[in-house]
């Protein structure tokens, strides 16, 4: 999944942060319903057909997968008991839980595996998600709470693109009822059953026959679509919310002395770099992009561009995700081992080029701190932000590497899956990956990296997959292919009424356990 740089965070002083809020009603009393204030439009609730985080995490309140994810974004059963895999890491066989059904009465089984898998790798469904799906080759109902699922090659990811939000299972009588309309109309195993659904707010309400004893302990959850960022917060200092996300980072150390509200952070998983072109001079050379990232003070970044909540990259994955290795750590900021490097590249004066990035505030921001850094270097940079519609024309469809007018390319990214191989391949898996198939706007072919990249996919031993993995990050490190800059922490409010409910790693939020006090 491409991951845009988020929304702008605009915010009021605290002082002005409650008015203008007439008519505003307390949050609901312990034991009944938990309201949660996001930052953008809840696009749709059929996560076969979701590219944003926000949506998804709408859906994961009523829909699972036979894997997903806990708190830490470590990998766990959910639907499934367990699987085997065969050593080539081409067949996969589910053991299903036994004994769950869906919220409108049909039960969880092998067949509603597959009904729900094969609608979504359908081609003719034109769903955003299928690319998820095009490894299965197809799928058997060995039995009841049997499943197997054989792919076309080998792919050692597979477990954790299954525990993708994209995976999570439809009832087969919704899917058969309500057709292209499901995702108006959900119907999952979750905590939580579908109410009712506008374009700003979703209702879901406690699923009575829910699978885990004790579970939800929450008579509903309220999601609503909440854009202007000082509203966000007054709702969640009047109690009208119990939980906010984002925070925005401008007021989230003004709120830590809060009776009422709690600040929360934890670490993302999403990273932020400057692509380089490694196919257009002066970036194939090797000693430039290295200089580019001498040229950067990333704590500077991190502490100008994100107040604080943000930390310098120390390899091209981040911190928590799977298969991560240190590489001791971030590139210094040296300026004169960047200027040093130049000109032994032939570039004592330095030279000029042009970085690309999103138009909204914290990214043209981010790009600005850039520009300045790499004119202390002789590095002159124009900024040109680029709406949504431009990027997809200028970055995203180009058809041949050798037409890409990209050079410098700032954008963030956070693998959804999980693991290494979602956090490498799209972004760095050569040729393969080039636009438009993938995201690699750096054009970056290395024949060592494709062949880790290949070892880790042809296996399900974890040992070997790490191991390959480990060697690619040490490569790219050296490398360069990106400047490496910063990876997010992720900020939220909520109540301190309630309890339960965790940001993801990947910015999703799991809600299942939430709890009003």
């Amino acid at each position: 999944m491409r991951s845009v740089p988020r929304r702008p965070i605009l915010a009021l002083p605290l002082a002005a942060l409650t008015l203008g809020l007439g008519g505003v009603r307390p949050a609901h009393a312990a034991g009944g319903t938990v309201t949660i204030a996001l930052a953008a439009n809840i696009l749709g609730l059929d996560p076969a057909d979701l590219n944003d985080n926000l949506s998804m995490t709408c859906t994961r309140t009523m829909l699972q997968g036979l894997y997903g994810f806990d708190k830490d974004m470590k990998l766990i059963p959910v639907l499934a008991e367990s699987y085997d895999a065969n050593p080539a890491a081409t067949e996969f066989t589910f053991h299903l839980r036994k004994g769950v059904s869906f919220s409108d009465g049909a039960p969880f089984n092998a067949a509603a595996v597959k009904i729900s898998f094969d609608r979504a790798r359908d081609p003719a469904n034109h769903l955003k998600r299928a690319s998820l799906f095009v490894q299965i080759d197809h799928i058997d109902v060995v039995n009841d709470l049997t499943v197997k699922i054989v792919l076309k090659e080998p792919f050692g990811s597979f477990i954790n693109q299954a525990a993708h939000a994209a995976y999570a299972i439809m009832s087969p009588k919704a899917i058969a009822t309500y057709g292209k309309d499901v995702d108006r109309n959900p119907s999952g195993t979750g905590p939580f059953m579908f109410k009712s659904f506008t374009a700003d707010t979703l209702q879901v309400v406690k699923n009575p026959n829910y699978w885990k004893p004790g579970l939800p302990k929450v008579d509903g959850i309220t999601l609503r679509s909440v854009p202007e960022s000082g509203t966000r917060i007054a709702m969640l200092q009047t109690g009208e919310a119990h939980f906010v996300y984002p925070l925005p980072v401008e007021l989230a150390k003004s709120l830590e002395s809060s009776s009422t509200v709690d600040v929360v952070t934890a670490q993302s998983i999403f990273v932020r770099y400057v692509a380089l072109n490694n196919m257009k001079k002066p970036f194939t050379d090797v000693r430039v992009r290295q200089a580019l990232n001498y040229a950067v003070d990333k704590q500077a970044m991190a502490r100008v561009v994100y107040n604080g909540y943000a930390i310098p990259l120390d390899s091209a994955l981040p911190k928590g995700l799977s298969g991560y290795v240190s590489q001791g750590a971030a590139w210094p900021f040296d300026i004169a081992k960047a200027k040093a490097l130049l000109a032994e590249a032939g570039y004592p004066t330095g030279f000029k080029s042009t970085l690309w990035g999103g138009n909204d505030s914290l990214t043209q921001k981010a790009m600005q701190f850039l520009q300045q850094q790499f004119a202390q270097v002789g590095v002159q940079v124009e900024v040109e932000p680029l709406e949504a519609g431009v990027a997809a024309a200028k970055i995203w469809s180009v058809q041949k590497p050798e037409e890409a007018t990209t050079l410098m390319h700032y954008v963030g990214w956070s693998s959804s899956t999980g693991d290494a191989d979602w956090g490498m391949r799209p972004l760095l898996g050569g040729a393969d990956a080039f636009p438009p198939k993938l995201f690699d706007t750096a054009y970056y072919d290395s024949p060592a990296v494709d062949a880790d990249i290949a070892t880790g996919l042809s296996t399900a031993d974890p040992a070997k997959r790490m191991a390959a993995y480990k060697h690619a990050q040490e490569v790219i490190w050296k490398d360069a292919p990106w400047v490496f800059m910063v990876s997010d922490i992720n900020v939220s409010g909520k109540s301190k009424k309630l309890r339960g409910i965790y940001v993801m790693p990947d910015t999703q939020i799991l809600t299942e356990e939430a709890e009003l006090t």
